[in-house]
């Protein structure tokens, strides 16, 4: 019988490609403890993102693989989730009781950018996580509407907001404190101004994410927002179209520009299902997602259908992911997110919690 040592458990390990973190466990540093008892092998995962969904498949296939191990006994196979805070722009603090930001943007409108910041949020949170979605688009908040919310949102002190809850996310938006007929003639000053007001005096609960659901475009609002929100990852949505690949590639540009990693892209219509007859057809085009990826060296982090579904849902209050939780869409819409949340797992964390405050006074 050959004897089991760690480094060739470790070897073996390296051979598994995590699907969502796109790398092995032991180079994300997921492998934490290796124990071996005489031909008894347990072994410790830890996952740095969301993954309900994923975990028990993942212990079963890390299972599988010790199995093929010359002369081991019983395998013991344990899988967690621990979410840490990431680096956000080095002029900048993280958000207390919010360890994560990711900014969702496009670089122009139409694309489907907040139904797909709504869906993320919400799988995220079907796959484990707190979450919360902060509406940044002043002009044209429609996050109440996907969410079935309406109403001023609560307030403690008389400052500080209380983020209403719908199906287990947080969410603020401009769209709950104005008329919904309101229209938002302001210029930069008072937008940039209103959203970090929105950002600040909302008391968000202990979030692992929060999305927020810039605003289309690449202008003077959206640059200062990325430079005065602490963000720890930015994800753009676009469409196969070419204009719309010529926009995202503004707002890719955007945020390299203020030292914000890009944990990836979503393609959004990449392809239509006739609902009549199931023929499929690339309305907007074929490809473009994937070589803009490849061009940027990002990650195409999923397409979605055209699908009316989709839409449907979103306009009456019930998006995709919990009004459809298994089906097509919903499954592209979570795993999105987890390969989202793991490009994130990979960077450099924020330790700027766990230093103590340092005070020098007259003794």
């Amino acid at each position: 019988m050959a004897s089991l040592d760690k480094s060739a458990i470790e070897n073996l390990l390296t051979s598994f490609i995590d699907p969502n973190l796109e790398t092995d466990l032991v180079s994300a540093k997921s492998v934490k403890k290796i124990s071996i008892e005489g031909n008894n092998v347990s072994v410790a995962i830890e996952l740095g993102y969301p993954a309900k969904s994923y975990l028990a498949t993942l212990k079963s296939q890390l299972e599988q693989l010790l199995a093929t191990l010359d002369g081991i006994g019983n395998i013991e196979v344990a899988v967690t989730v621990n979410i840490a805070a990431h680096s956000v722009q080095k002029t900048l603090k993280p958000l207390s009781n919010v360890k994560n930001i990711i900014a969702v943007a496009s670089g122009k409108g139409g694309v489907g950018k907040s139904t797909t910041s709504v869906n993320l949020a919400l799988a995220l949170a079907a796959e484990g996580a707190k979450v919360g979605i902060l509406d940044a688009d002043i002009y044209g908040p429609s996050i109440p509407t996907m969410l079935g919310l309406s109403g001023k949102p609560d307030t403690i002190d008389g400052k500080m907001m209380l983020p209403k809850v719908s199906f287990g996310i947080q969410t603020i938006s401009i769209g709950y404190l104005i008329d919904p007929d309101q229209p938002m003639i302001w210029r930069g000053p008072m937008v940039t101004g209103a959203l970090q007001q929105l950002l600040t005096q909302t008391r968000w609960s202990d979030l692992d994410y929060l999305i927020i659901d810039l605003p289309p475009g690449t202008g003077d609002i959206q640059l200062t927002l990325a430079q005065q929100i602490p963000v720890s990852g930015a994800v753009i949505v676009t469409t196969p179209q070419d204009i719309a690949l010529i926009d995202a590639q503004r707002g890719l540009g955007m945020f390299e520009k203020v030292n914000v990693p890009i944990l990836g892209l979503v393609e959004n219509m990449s392809i239509h299902i006739c609902s009549q007859c199931g023929h499929e057809e690339a309305i907007f085009g074929h490809g473009g997602g994937d070589a803009m990826a490849s061009k940027n060296n990002v990650a195409l982090l999923g397409s979605l259908p055209l699908d009316i579904a989709i839409r449907q849902f979103a306009d009456t209050g019930r998006p995709t992911v919990v009004a459809d939780p298994d089906g097509r869409p919903a499954q592209i819409y979570k795993a999105i997110a987890r390969k989202m949340a793991a490009k994130l797992a990979l960077r450099s964390k924020d330790f700027s919690s766990k230093f103590p405050n340092i005070v020098i006074q007259n003794s």
